[in-house]
């Protein structure tokens, strides 16, 4: 018997139950008779948020997954993993809900910033690295959302249809890849798969915890356990949030009723202990902490930012500029000044302050280059939240906003001066038990005379006052009861309103308090509207070079939903064309977690892909535009040129069904399957070299089952030293088996001075040659003729050459 299952057995069934059915919203319950405190979670994955939901608990922010995988550098990902587990150390945290393994399987998927890439191999090495990264730090890493939870709509209950085969080589294979990597953790999705929800999964069961050998824990989604008997003789190991009222005495009472046996009881605790003992929850002991302000923290969140951008375009090498060349720049979009480090939902995390577009490249140029500003165009609709820079606390002067938490009689329970208008939570260990209303005031003072939009955020009794004049009051219903809708972007009421510049007007927000939908309010304020488009075009015309910082927006791109076309939002298209119209030197940057349209890209002569960078977004941007560091990234999903050549577009399910009726032919596999071009591949990105791709050499055969390693000769022909990722696709025109027309089985990256020329190996694992045999269930391979294609993105293979399998 081990340790652990002495634990177990020294364990009263209500104990047990106990500790599998969780214990609060990001903690399970401690059992003080095993010297076991509370294991505590927190989303992730581009930062370590904690279990506060508050902007006054800030954490690192990375860039985000998309921009991670671009990177095609496991090392860099594996090193942001461990600076992740350290700040989880920070903050007490011992199970990180990340990483996010589901794929790009439409480009309308509102999720795809916190998701890798729409292939199963590179999703699988990146998320691997990452997990390693994290674990190192003895920190858990949970592999998430098992399986098939690849789009938004109907998340909650969409029954996703995937045949066996394509489950197993493209939605399972990225779990598959990081059990083998050694993951602690894996969490169960919301939606069904195949008729059976998550939840209770037979998947959960085989191929996790069976062919797989997984060892970990299988924790479910926040409120995916919905019933009790199904989920817990199930593998499902632990309910959250907690305690759950499916579980507990309920599930106690059918373990004792005989219709769930105490042995998977004792199944689900004995993975629970070992999740426990690996994290550190039998020994709380402090760690040390990082400081979130270290040069060195600082510049790896840079560097990471630079890796994952990827250069589209650069016709006649206008990238990078050459500062001494340049005397006044136009920097120029809605995105510039405040650019979008990252992408909404869970995900999000509150940093202690970010780098802008606008601000990186004024730290970047000497003060007598002339930066000049206008944002072109508005995108959002979504009221935004006030910030102190606008506003005093109407009680203490200072600058900010007061919170105040009353009880029934509107008696103050508690108040707090906040920087920002969005409050979720109030301050640490404050008791609120009997608070009934939450009031949001700040006395503001318009930049700009006009008709502001003065909003408010929240869900309950809502009202919003101007002075004395009362512009909202009325009770607003939940739409959903989706958590990411409750918590993070419920309902909002605006007004338009006459301010005058200089003037000031005390604003008031209030919110009844209401347990199923917590205490978030908002109080919000937008200016006016201006024929800004005109006004930026004018800025371009003289400049020496321009700068647009394009992108989505919150209500845009996000978890809840997804979206519902590519193109950029308001008339974003539209400043690009006219400023490229009026300046040849006109540099697009592209601020977005997934593929937008991009109707201009042949009208202007560079665009960057930044996707969303993180903290220090806008220090790296100017490293890369200025040349002082090179971008990186390759594409790691398909980017197309219209959505009507789009293969799997669809994201909505028909009666609760979304057919996953393209199989195998995922991302530029279904490009390739339909015979269409898009705008930039998969694997497509041009840094700031030029590469020749020379030879390719392969063993004579390879045996089935075994792996090989091809060996590729490349040579750097540009002016400067550059890194290239070269690709390895693998094809079987003539397979008796349905299979994609080429998929992508191995790569590596490589840095070449000028002129050098290098030879690298690219390793391709067995399973690269395999398929999933449904007749078998098992994995088998084909004997004969492969083809193998090496080159810079999946549309691009200059080198091939036969591969025999005996």
């Amino acid at each position: 018997m081990t340790a652990i299952d002495r634990l177990v057995a020294s364990l009263d069934l209500k104990q047990k139950v106990r500790l599998i059915s969780g214990g609060g919203t990001f903690r399970t319950s401690a059992e003080p008779d095993l010297g076991l405190g509370p294991v505590v979670t927190s989303d992730g994955p581009v930062g370590v948020r904690g279990e506060r939901w508050d902007e006054t608990d800030t954490a690192l922010l990375l860039p985000s997954a998309t921009s991670l995988a671009a990177s095609w550098d496991e090392r860099l990902v594996a090193e942001l993993g461990a600076l992740l587990a350290a700040e989880a150390t920070r903050k007490g945290v011992h199970l990180l809900l990340a990483p996010t393994l589901n794929l790009h399987r439409s480009p309308l998927g509102g999720r795809h910033f916190e998701c890798f890439s729409e292939d199963p191999l590179l999703t699988g090495r990146i998320g691997a690295a990452y997990v390693r990264g994290v674990q190192s730090g003895g920190v858990a890493a949970t592999a998430k959302h098992y399986v098939a939870n690849d789009s938004e709509t109907e998340r909650l209950t969409l029954d996703a249809r995937v045949d066996e085969r394509t489950l197993h080589e493209v939605y399972l294979a990225p779990f598959e890849a990081v059990v083998e990597a050694g993951v602690w953790a894996v969490m169960s999705a919301y939606n069904r798969v195949n008729g059976a929800s998550m939840s209770e999964s037979p998947l959960l069961t085989e191929p996790l915890k069976g062919a797989w050998g997984f060892d970990g824990l299988v924790v479910s989604d926040w409120g995916a356990v919905r019933s009790t008997e199904g989920p817990g003789a199930a593998g499902i190991d632990l309910a959250m949030p907690g305690p759950n009222e499916h579980w507990g005495e309920r599930l106690v009472t059918a373990v004792e009723a005989g219709l769930i046996p105490e042995s998977v009881i004792d199944d689900k605790v004995r993975r629970y202990l070992r999740l426990a003992h690996r994290v550190g929850a039998f020994d709380p002991s402090p760690a040390p902490r990082p400081t979130p302000t270290d040069p060195a923290v600082r510049g790896l969140l840079r560097r990471a930012a630079g890796a994952g951008s990827v250069l589209l375009r650069n016709q006649g090498g206008l990238l990078p500029l050459d500062p001494a060349r340049l005397r006044r720049i136009a920097v120029l979009g809605p995105n510039a000044a405040t650019a979008r480090a990252q992408g909404g939902g869970s995900a999000e995390v509150f940093p202690v302050a970010t780098v802008s577009p606008l601000a990186g490249l004024r730290a970047a140029l000497p003060p007598d280059v002339e930066l000049l500003h206008l944002p072109g165009v508005r995108t959002g609709t979504r009221p935004t939240p006030l910030e102190a820079a606008d506003c005093r606390n109407p009680r203490t002067g200072e600058p900010g906003l007061l919170v105040r938490y009353l009880d029934a009689e509107d008696g103050e329970l508690h108040t707090e001066h906040r920087l920002s208008g969005r409050v979720l939570e109030p301050s640490v260990g404050t008791d609120l038990t009997t608070a009934e209303t939450v009031e949001v005031s700040a006395v503001f003072r318009p930049p700009v005379g006009g008709h502001w939009r003065l909003g408010v955020i929240g869900l309950g009794q809502i009202l919003l006052r101007a002075d004395d004049r009362v512009l909202v009051d009325e009770y607003v219903v939940p739409e959903s009861d989706d958590p990411t809708y409750l918590h993070v972007s419920p309902s909002y009421r605006q007004v338009e309103l006459e301010l005058p510049a200089g003037g000031e007007v005390t604003l008031l927000a209030r919110r009844t308090v209401e347990a199923a939908h917590g205490r978030a309010l908002s109080l919000a304020a937008d200016p006016p509207g201006g024929p800004e488009l005109a006004a930026a075009v004018e800025l371009a015309r003289d400049a020496d070079a321009v700068v647009v910082v394009v992108g989505t927006t919150t209500e845009y791109e996000s978890e809840g939903f997804d979206r519902p076309d590519l193109r950029l939002p308001g008339e974003q298209d539209a400043l690009v064309s006219a400023v490229a119209a009026v300046n040849p030197a006109t540099v697009v940057v592209v601020n977005s977690g997934g593929p937008v349209l991009l109707p201009w890209r042949e009208q202007v002569p560079a665009v960057l892909l930044s996707w969303f960078p993180g903290q220090e977004g806008g220090d790296a941007l100017a490293e890369l535009l200025f040349g002082r560091a090179e971008p990186g990234g390759r594409l790691p999903t398909t980017w197309p040129g219209t959505e009507a050549d789009v293969p799997v577009l669809d994201t909505r399910p028909v009666d609760g069904v979304l057919d996953y009726r393209e199989g195998l032919d995922v991302g530029h596999r279904g490009w390739l399957r339909a015979g269409a071009e898009p705008a930039y591949w998969f694997g497509h990105g041009l840094g700031y070299g030029n590469w020749e791709y020379l030879g390719l050499e392969l063993p004579q055969q390879v045996r089935p089952g075994e792996p090989f390693t091809a060996r590729v000769t490349v040579r750097n022909t540009g002016a400067r030293t550059s890194r290239e990722v070269v690709q390895l696709y693998l094809a079987r025109p003539d397979s008796a088996v349905g299979r994609p027309v080429r998929w992508l089985a191995g790569f590596a990256a490589v840095t070449a001075a000028p002129g050098e020329r290098v030879e690298l190996a690219v390793p391709v694992a067995a399973r690269a040659v395999q398929h999933w045999s449904v007749a078998d269930g098992s994995w088998a391979t084909e004997p004969g003729a492969y083809t193998v294609l090496v080159g810079s993105s999946a549309g691009e293979l200059p080198l091939s050459s036969a591969l025999t399998v005996h």
